[in-house]
């Protein structure tokens, strides 16, 4: 009897301590001294976490494009902003969830786990930015790292069709010293799958478009055989910024261009027309040089577009001078055809009397010119004048110099009449005659092959 109430007094203690005790309190650091994860263990950092070193550590490889930064065709640089994400199994690592309150995983520092010696081989600058110092740790030794980084890679451009041009860039990564028997590189996406969570996390593209991203697994052998997984970017330039800046003005100058043939030839107002806008055409050409690389497997089509249009002008410009040339070579034919009429002599002229002898007013009258008398009192040639404005010879200088000067104004207005009335009969020279017909076939000429060359340029570029 005594034994038995022993027996209930145990039993109901035990009952009313476990009522009464309190739930086991678990922490991280119970995970970590568990496992004996410190930072000064090397057994969790120096090698490979793996129990037979026959066996390949699978890494699984997942990369998403936040932003595309920069797109640099004179250096053939690529600066795009990415998301990675790795994981692989820490063999030594494992623990069960339920007795640790059901921890399952655990963050700690970088600096405690083995990490893939992983590298990007089109990258040329070290990425300085900020990344996360933690990665997690799973209760079945699955590591995950999710980290961003600004990559500054190398791509190699084709831009024959700039700026309707498409361009393809690779990220490829793969390990730096650990060939494909250590190490072997598995995406854990798919194209698709990584297309479409890139577009949906896309920040900013800038002037390009992104299209789609392709992953692709392969391998580089050299003296040994290293795993590799390469990420393809394409993405499409958006053209209507170089459109507006660029290949418009350029069609513009040329269209003025064209319309200056309407302008007369006569004039010298053309030809400086002609010269500015081949000169605004080489500023466009200045600045397509900094655009464009140093170095191009093809010529870039927007460089045949700017160089032939350039080519275009300057034959039209040349073509300018010379039918100025020939018309000024008819102008001077004209003015040295014009009979001018000849200076009479006093002395020779019949029925005159010399300067000299001419002593009363009305021989002066009934002469049949007025003679000029310089101040030696020798003769000089003289024109005929009508008798309303007939001239009396003074002995004063002041009025044989106005006489003179009237002589060579009664010349020129002459001149001048003979020249403007062969205008207005239209009777143009051989030599204008001429350059009318060259100006007329070269502009129907200069019209048809630019338009030509319009259209082949288009559908280049737009094929």
């Amino acid at each position: 009897m005594a034994g038995v109430m022993l027996w209930v007094t145990l039993l109901h203690l035990l009952f009313l301590s476990g009522t009464v005790s309190p739930e086991r309190v678990c922490s991280y650091q119970d995970v970590l001294d568990h496992l004996n994860l410190t930072r000064g263990n090397d057994v969790f950092t120096s090698t490979r976490p793996v129990l037979d070193h026959t066996h390949p550590t699978m890494v699984h490889l997942d990369v998403y494009l936040y932003a595309i930064l920069a797109v640099i065709e004179k250096s053939q640089t690529f600066v795009p902003f990415i998301w990675i994400q790795l994981t692989w199994n820490n063999e030594w690592i494992w623990w069960d969830p339920s007795q640790f309150c059901g921890i399952s995983r655990v963050s700690v520092p970088k600096e405690m786990l083995w990490i893939p010696d992983l590298l990007i081989y089109e990258m040329i600058e070290k990425d300085d930015g900020p990344h996360s110092p933690y990665l997690y740790v799973s209760h079945d030794g699955i590591v995950l790292i999710e980290d961003e980084m600004k990559v500054v890679s190398t791509c190699k451009m084709d831009v024959h069709k700039f700026p309707f041009d498409t361009q393809r860039c690779n990220i490829t990564f793969s390990s730096a010293i650990h060939i494909v028997t250590d190490i072997q590189l598995i995406p854990f996406s798919n194209s698709s799958r990584v297309t479409q969570a890139s577009r949906e996390v896309m920040q900013t593209q800038g002037e390009w478009e992104f299209l789609d991203m392709t992953v692709s697994r392969g391998k580089l052998i050299l003296d040994r055989e290293w795993d590799q997984i390469s990420y393809t970017i394409t993405m499409a330039r958006r053209p209507l910024l170089h459109v507006i800046n660029f290949l418009l003005p350029i069609l513009f100058f040329l269209c003025l261009d064209l319309a200056s043939f309407l302008i007369s030839d006569q004039r010298g107002e053309k030809l400086g027309f002609k010269v500015t806008v081949l000169l605004a055409i080489s500023v466009l050409l200045l600045i397509l040089n900094d655009i464009l690389p140093s170095m191009s497997n093809r010529t870039p089509l927007i460089a045949t577009y700017c160089i032939v249009i350039f080519a275009f002008m300057l034959l039209s410009l040349l073509e300018t001078i010379l039918v100025t040339h020939l018309m000024e070579r008819d102008s001077v034919h004209q003015e040295t055809g014009i009979d001018r009429a000849p200076a009479y002599d006093c002395d020779n002229k019949p029925d005159h009397t010399p300067c000299h002898t001419c002593d009363s007013e009305e021989e002066r009258r009934r002469g049949c010119c007025a003679c000029i008398c310089d101040v030696s009192g020798r003769k000089a040639p003289c024109e005929p004048l009508p008798v309303a404005e007939e001239v009396i010879c003074s002995e004063q200088g002041e009025s044989r110099l106005l006489l003179l000067i009237l002589g060579d104004l009664r010349a020129v207005e002459r001149t001048l009449a003979l020249f403007a009335s062969g205008r207005r009969e239209g009777k143009p020279g051989y030599w204008t005659r001429v350059a009318r017909r060259l100006n007329a076939a070269f502009f129907t000429i200069y019209l048809i092959s630019v338009m030509l060359f319009i259209s082949l340029m288009c559908k280049e570029w737009l094929n």
